[in-house]
């Protein structure tokens, strides 16, 4: 997916210039620039904050535009949706694999992933919701509200999402963790 391009469709849509989003997201004019330019790509929560400004969750920003079609029930693992900007830059990168079209449920499962060093970015995520999870391979360290955590596998989490949040593979085995948010705001 160009990053970029559907972030400068969604800002146009909206009408707003790229100051005024920077500003809505607490972004220079400068990065957002960038970004639309694909000339960096924004963090896990750099690009939370941006979609937070529209708002529209980043499944949804993710999501291909699908016609409408009849209700699913079961999803085979390459039918999940990558909802986490991927770019080449150097370094360990999070995977987040949406089960489903978040905006057609009240309940956003994620299947996660992160190599050894990956995290969500140094911005804590932020956003409505309540989210929780379970640590099913490596460990994970969590830090809500200015607490950290370090879960092994059957260990969980259960937070209010508005309290800023990081997640960080502190190990050096890959970390699995099976989410779930509601509403699907992420």
């Amino acid at each position: 997916m160009d990053i970029g391009e559907r972030l400068r469709q969604l800002r146009e849509r909206h009408g707003l210039s790229q100051r005024e989003l920077a500003s809505r997201a607490g972004l220079t004019n400068g990065t957002i620039s960038l970004i639309e330019k694909n000339r960096t790509s924004p963090s896990v929560a750099s690009l939370k904050s941006l979609l937070d400004a529209f708002p529209i969750s980043m499944g949804d920003f993710f999501a291909p535009l699908e016609d409408a079609a009849p209700a699913r029930h079961f999803y085979t693992a390459d039918q999940f949706t990558e909802i986490a900007p991927q770019d080449d830059a150097p370094g360990p990168h999070v995977s987040l694999r949406q089960l489903g079209r978040a905006a057609d449920h009240a309940l956003q499962i994620l299947h996660e992933t992160y190599p050894p060093g990956a995290d969500t970015g140094p911005e804590p995520l932020q956003h409505t919701g309540e989210e929780a999870g379970i640590v099913v391979r490596g460990a994970i360290e969590v830090t809500v509200d200015g607490v950290s955590q370090v879960l092994q596998p059957g260990d969980g989490y259960l937070f209010d999402s508005r309290l800023p949040h990081r997640f960080r593979n502190c190990g050096t085995t890959e970390c699995v963790v099976i989410s779930a948010c509601t509403p699907p705001t992420f």
